[in-house]
């Protein structure tokens, strides 16, 4: 299961993953920020926080998130990761070479700099 909310006044979505992800999922997310990026252009940010990446239910499902970031990388300024898990700070050196939003780490203690972060895309 993947809870996601939008906040529409900064124009950033929060993941927060709680179990293996599935498609729907995927469908869920985009069901609720594409009318947002259709209206606004684009995300500003999307923080992702999770203590550790909880892996895909099946195949399929890892084939809708690999569709979903091509659907939707360039319509996202930043990316904020918020996790302690070794390989989820991995993530934003690997992540540079595929997409095309700005993406950080922070650690979990840092959520509200990874929020100002996030934030400091409309004020710019």
């Amino acid at each position: 299961m993947l809870e996601h909310s939008l906040d529409t006044e900064h124009g950033v979505l929060h993941l927060s993953p709680q179990g293996r992800l599935t498609a729907d999922d995927f469908k869920s997310v985009a069901e609720q920020i594409d009318p947002f990026i259709e209206e606004n252009g684009c995300l500003n940010g999307l923080m992702i926080s999770a203590d550790r990446f909880p892996g895909w239910s099946d195949f399929s499902t890892m084939v809708e998130h690999f569709r979903f970031v091509r659907d939707h990388h360039r319509k996202i300024r930043r990316v904020a990761i918020v996790s302690d898990d070794d390989v989820l700070s991995a993530l934003p050196h690997i992540a540079s070479h595929f997409i095309a939003a700005e993406v950080e780490h922070f650690g979990t203690a840092q959520r509200s700099e990874a929020a100002n972060w996030l934030n400091a895309v409309t004020a710019g």
